[in-house]
């Protein structure tokens, strides 16, 4: 209980900055990160999986990596950043292996909505749906693909918020084990 509870402060923080200044900051994440570490050393593991001491280290510290490492290929191939590594390293390191790597796909598939949500309202779905057909009767008279311009890739530039993703995330992860097993 004790850590979710930080792991949902740190995460709070992280969506303040990030949808405020398009920032996550090392200010919070290398503290959440050493709080994860430590916490699951002494506490054990937040859903009764793994006891404190070395186990809940070793699965915290596992999560933290294989995490991290996932999300610096993300960093290396398709420009997410820096912060958005950090942040999901840290919810690794506070929920382990198999709850960090859930919460990180689920924050993948909640950003993905969110950024089409956020795509739809800006520009409106009708001209979405008119701008496809065009590219796409074009890419048919071409018979092969045809790159968008800079102009039509310039939509696809926005900014994307993983960290209120990562947190409803995290409150999805957590809140599916509490269901079933109520922390004492």
């Amino acid at each position: 209980m004790v850590t979710v509870s930080l792991l949902l402060v740190f995460m709070l923080v992280a969506c303040v900055t990030d949808v405020r200044f398009h920032k996550i900051y090392n200010w919070t994440v290398y503290p959440g990160i050493v709080t994860g570490l430590v916490a699951n050393l002494w506490l054990g593991g937040w859903d009764r999986t793994w006891a404190d001491g070395w186990p809940g280290l070793q699965q915290s510290g596992t999560g933290f990596l294989v995490c991290g490492a996932v999300m610096l290929v993300c960093f290396v191939f398709f420009d997410v950043g820096g912060g958005d590594v950090k942040l999901v390293a840290m919810m690794g390191a506070f929920l382990g292996l198999d709850s960090g790597i859930e919460s990180m796909l689920w924050t993948f598939i909640l950003g993905s909505i969110m950024g089409v949500a956020i795509l739809i309202w800006q520009l409106g779905f009708v001209h979405i749906l008119r701008k496809t057909a065009q590219h796409l009767k074009l890419v048919s008279m071409a018979k092969g693909w045809i790159p968008l311009t800079e102009a039509e890739r310039a939509p696809l530039g926005r900014w994307l918020f993983l960290a209120p993703s990562g947190f409803v995330a995290v409150c999805l992860v957590v809140g599916r084990e509490w269901m079933r097993h109520p922390p004492i």
